[in-house]
């Protein structure tokens, strides 16, 4: 099974399990936003190539959340959605201390993991720090976009203000990330995953991979109105 086929079949897992939790109310979207929000957090750890291109594993699963935070949003309202935003920017936290504590641990001579964490976690901090960031802004923008498209609209438009808050959104968050989260950049006091002349190459496929999810999750938009109580 190719690469892209997986993506695409994982991608419509995530978003319909999306419209499943959101089936059963908004307290299941925000338990689904701190499980994509964790999960995330280890799959960026992945490289592969999608239609030629370098891209790193957490992109479906970012995708999503802007799927759950769009749903809050035209369902329950925008505060609802920036407690959602919350719930993704603590189980994040959570997850960079919980592992870094982890790994403080001397382990003993029955041990066979820490090499293995070491390899997954060590470079945790970096990336967290990155996504975390990347993720408040991104994600605060969508939900403010999304309402400022919902009002200038008068509420047509689904497929607008579903796309076009989220495009420019995943924008902002791809280049946050990238370069806080990946390139080793002399202003910032991390040692760097991806080197300096990779940034926009990275950063451009990134994208596109999240302009793709972006692009699916439209008809779950609509299909939530079918699925809400």
């Amino acid at each position: 099974m190719t690469n892209e086929l997986i993506f695409l079949l994982f991608t419509l897992f995530l978003l319909s399990v999306s419209l499943i939790a959101f089936r059963y109310g908004k307290t299941y979207v925000f338990i689904l936003v701190a499980i994509y929000s964790l999960l995330m957090n280890i799959f960026v750890l992945k490289q592969f190539t999608l239609f030629g291109l370098v891209v790193t594993g957490g992109n479906a699963l970012y995708g999503s959340t802007f799927l759950l935070t769009d749903i809050l949003t035209e369902h329950y309202g925008k505060h609802e959605a920036f407690k959602a935003v919350l719930i993704g920017f603590l189980t994040s936290a959570i997850f960079v201390v919980s592992t870094q504590a982890l790994l403080a641990f001397t382990a003993n001579e029955f041990d066979f993991a820490q090499p293995h964490l070491l390899a997954l976690f060590s470079v945790a901090p970096r990336i967290l720090f990155g996504s975390m960031l990347a993720f408040v802004i991104s994600q605060s923008f969508d939900v403010w976009a999304y309402n400022k498209i919902r009002q200038l609209t008068h509420s047509r438009f689904l497929w607008l203000r579903n796309n076009g808050s989220t495009l420019v959104s995943q924008f902002i968050d791809t280049m946050i990330f990238t370069s806080v989260g990946l390139t080793a950049f002399a202003w910032l006091p991390f040692t760097g995953i991806i080197s300096t002349d990779l940034f926009w190459s990275v950063a451009m496929a990134t994208y596109l991979i999240k302009v793709i999810v972006a692009l699916l999750d439209t008809p779950f938009m609509y299909l939530s109105y079918k699925f809400k109580k």
